[in-house]
């Protein structure tokens, strides 16, 4: 094996900090895979390194209460950048805690972040020349859920 090239080590490159907006979840009920929930997009911000983007309204953020733990989510959205070019935003995460903190975030309480494990992997898809590097890398992030919005960082594994 001692003709191997060694391996690069992944490091992170901020990518974004998002701040989406959400509206009143729409409950499907208890199936058989847990707890089916729809949360509406409505808008929000995006920051990146030199450019800017407005998160479109009428995404969604589809939720499994897995447990009284761990929930399961599927984000999907548009982001139009301030050079007028859109981004198809496909976010899955993870969040788990402990139960009475899941069930506060549940309900659309406050819950301090760092009591909360929320992590994520977007991918993204766009038809801008000059943005078509994002569909050939992974990305990795962390998040918050506030009662109105959700907080993301995005990086680039690199």
């Amino acid at each position: 094996m001692s003709d191997l090239l060694p391996l690069p080590e992944p490091r992170l490159t901020f990518f974004a900090d998002l701040r989406v907006q959400v509206g009143q979840p729409q409950e499907v009920g208890q199936t058989v895979h847990g707890l089916r929930r729809l949360i509406p997009i409505t808008g929000g911000m995006a920051t990146g390194d030199g450019w800017t983007a407005r998160v479109l309204p009428g995404g969604a953020d589809f939720q499994l209460i897995v447990n009284e733990r761990l929930s399961e989510l599927d984000a999907r959205y548009v982001l139009e950048t301030d050079g007028g070019d859109f981004i198809y935003v496909h976010n899955q995460a993870v969040r788990s805690g402990p139960p009475e903190l899941i069930a506060r975030l549940v309900r659309g309480e406050a819950v301090d972040p760092g009591a909360i494990y929320f992590r994520c992997s977007p991918r993204f898809e766009t038809a801008s020349p000059a943005l078509a590097w994002i569909a050939e890398r992974m990305f990795v992030g962390s998040g918050a859920r506030y009662p109105d919005s959700v907080a993301m960082r995005f990086f680039e594994l690199a």
